[in-house]
């Protein structure tokens, strides 16, 4: 049983390690400032407040930055860092205001978020951009969702070859999709959230998903800093772009991919004993054999026209503006060659060559919810 005065200690101690976030978070987002605009920011204080209807906001006055603390404690480190930077902008804007005076979204606080890729919607009632993704309802209007979630569902029928092809229909539907509005130029809006945790170290599978879900889901990842609550430092995190009905899709696909991957070890370790390594090798087969399927379907839709071909390999111009703007200072990071064992990976391919993406979107693990069980595939 907690005493009260242990919970009190751990609340404490869960708010400091926030607070140090926030201060190695302040100084990661001004590495993309410029030198002119980096020399204006000071660090500030930071601190939580009870606040009921701001997130957060930013004092000249005691040249502080002050976040809710109900919504620091309660929501997730992507949403979180939004407000920081959303703060960071106001202060930026002070500085660049030199005691001249504007309304306090005016034109010199925008041009702040721009420079420091802040969402100068972030404060108040207004969504997060993972509430813009995993909150948001479906609309009449949107048809392909809907039958994206129907045809999920039927990919978990008990006949194999009924859900291998409700499966594949799903995954052409969104390719089409997403071909169509590429193909009519049409405005789209984009966001960016975290899948998975920020850690100090990622295994070859979490960079595999990654490959996968940014090769077929119609999103563009990168592997940002991001504060490590449990450890205290910065390490990385995936973050994906994309439309919130892609994002949404990708999140999903990644949960699954986590969870199958879980389940799928557990039965085929049971009794040897296998090291993590060993996981990871087991992991980066089922990758790579749902991969190889995932690319045969894309492969037959690319076939249909050559425009369609070009589409489907160019991808969205629209959001590789918008990533790279959002990052605009990318560089690649070449890993070397490591051992694995064959005879394990081998065995993944296998299972994951009958993989199944299977029920509703609205049931990801990235948005917290329920994630499906999963039968073993049949041999």
């Amino acid at each position: 049983m907690t005493t009260p005065k242990r919970s009190n200690g751990l609340r404490e101690s869960l708010e400091r390690r926030i607070l140090h976030g926030l201060s190695l978070e302040w100084e990661s987002a001004l590495n993309i400032l410029d030198d002119q605009h980096h020399r204006l920011m000071k660090k500030p204080l930071f601190s939580l407040g009870d606040m009921e209807r701001k997130l957060g906001e930013w004092s000249s006055a005691r040249h502080e930055i002050r976040l809710s603390r109900s919504f620091a404690l309660n929501h997730p480190w992507d949403s979180v860092r939004e407000v920081l930077k959303h703060e960071m902008a106001h202060q930026l804007a002070h500085r660049l205001l030199s005691g001249r005076r504007e309304e306090p979204h005016g034109p010199v606080f925008r041009q702040s978020c721009d420079l420091l890729r802040a969402d100068p919607r972030a404060s108040g009632a207004y969504p997060s951009f993972r509430e813009q993704v995993f909150g948001r309802k479906l609309s009449e209007e949107d048809r392909i969702m809907r039958r994206v979630q129907k045809l999920l569902a039927l990919a978990e029928s008990a006949n194999p070859h009924e859900a291998e092809a409700a499966m594949v229909k799903a995954h052409e539907l969104i390719a089409r999709h997403n071909v169509d509005l590429f193909a009519r130029k049409a405005q789209r809006r984009y966001v960016s959230i975290f899948l998975g945790k920020p850690a100090l170290r990622h295994t070859r599978d979490a960079y595999a998903l990654s490959s996968l879900i940014q090769t077929f889901y119609f999103v563009e990842g990168i592997w940002t800093p991001a504060y490590v609550l449990q450890k205290e430092r910065m390490g990385r995190v995936l973050e994906i772009s994309g439309t919130p009905e892609n994002i949404e899709i990708a999140g999903y696909v990644h949960g699954f991919v986590r969870h199958y991957i879980d389940a799928q070890w557990a039965a085929y370790n049971k009794g040897k004993g296998l090291t993590q390594h060993r996981k990871t090798d087991f992991a980066v087969g089922i990758i790579n054999g749902f991969r190889a399927k995932l690319e045969g379907s894309q492969d037959r839709l690319a076939e249909e026209t050559p425009a369609t071909r070009a589409l489907i390999r160019s991808g969205d111009p629209q959001l590789h503006r918008y990533f790279r703007n959002r990052y605009p200072r990318i560089r690649s990071i070449q890993r070397g060659s490591v051992r694995q064992d064959p005879n394990v990976y081998n065995d993944g391919v296998e299972a994951g060559e009958k993989l199944v993406i299977s029920r509703g979107i609205a049931q990801t693990g990235e948005a917290g919810k329920r994630l499906p069980h999963h039968k073993k595939p049949s041999r």
